[in-house]
């Protein structure tokens, strides 16, 4: 049976996260004592004192972090995956996993990406909403009547029935209520600080571009879907440098994505990162492609590690 590996993007993170595996796997302490940050990466994953830990420049490094420790640990036991592939942030590790980037090389991309994202952001009202129970040509329709108020597109389509909508704050808004008119079932504002995945993020895209002229991304190992595509890179597609950078800026393609997996026979998902929410995506992804033997296990504490640890031994 194949197995993916899918790591979790940004909103999963919490102060603690991590904190167990610290204590008990030297793998996962090798990645957090090798990065050099501006910053102590540790006390903010694990105690977070200041409330730092939910602002982008901050969140992005410590939940790579956090990946590429688990992965450390799962590499140190021997197991693998065929797939990789992450929401968004959750992308650079997948490619860390794969070997195109070293976890150090990661962490450092996704603390500068994360600055990127955040002086984008600075100086723009903005918002996101999850709208749910409507159809992309629906919710595009709404995007573009509530265009003059400013701008607003769909940046994620993460699973059946819910997409999620970007932009400058009233057109969000105004796109959020037309989608209601058209039929959806709810629109839910999420608790973001900037319009990623909008055009609003061309300037972070811009710094990306400059800051990987001095980085050497490898052939990956195993196989990666990447978000602008939704599925694997194919001879004619662009670098991988150039799909991050397209990646910050452009929609993610996650319901894509595990299509493409599901189509290919995988039915063992594994979710790296704090929270359920990649799991919440293959099950609804799953029941719309009416499969129903799949089997989805979350890796964030010490004691699914070693569940998992057992489960190998049987």
């Amino acid at each position: 049976m194949s197995i993916a590996f899918l790591y979790a993007g940004q909103g999963s993170q919490h102060a603690g996260m991590g904190k167990d595996l610290y204590e008990s796997y030297p793998e996962f302490r090798e990645v957090y004592e090798g990065i050099e940050l501006p910053f102590d990466l540790r006390r903010l994953s694990f105690e977070d004192p200041e409330g730092l830990i939910h602002e982008t420049k901050y969140t992005q490094p410590a939940l790579v972090a956090f990946a590429c420790g688990v992965t450390a640990i799962l590499r140190g036991m021997g197991f693998r995956a065929d797939y990789a592939a992450g929401l968004s942030l959750g992308e650079y590790s997948a490619l860390s996993y794969a070997g195109s980037i070293d976890a150090r090389t990661a962490v450092q991309l996704a603390a500068f990406r994360g600055d990127a994202m955040q002086r984008a952001s600075q100086g723009i009202a903005c918002g996101m909403s999850a709208v749910l129970g409507l159809s992309e040509e629906k919710l595009s329709e709404a995007c573009e009547r509530a265009s003059e108020k400013g701008l607003v597109s769909i940046c994620n389509y993460n699973c059946p029935g819910q997409l999620v909508i970007g932009g400058e704050s009233e057109a969000v808004e105004e796109a959020g209520r037309i989608a209601l008119e058209l039929g959806a079932k709810r629109v839910i504002p999420l608790k973001v600080s900037g319009p990623f995945h909008t055009a609003l993020m061309k300037s972070a895209g811009d710094a990306l571009s400059e800051y990987f002229k001095k980085i050497h991304f490898k052939t990956p190992e195993c196989t990666v879907l990447y978000n602008f595509l939704g599925r694997e890179r194919r001879e004619g597609d662009p670098e991988i440098p150039e799909l991050l950078i397209e990646q910050v800026q452009k929609p993610v393609r996650m319901e894509s994505i595990l299509r493409e997996l599901l189509g290919r026979g995988v039915r063992s998902f594994y979710e790296i990162g704090p929270g359920r929410t990649l799991s919440g995506f293959v099950k609804k992804t799953a029941k719309a492609m009416e499969i129903e033997e799949i089997e989805i296990t979350s890796l964030e504490t010490a004691e699914e590690i070693e569940a998992l640890r057992e489960r190998m031994r049987g």
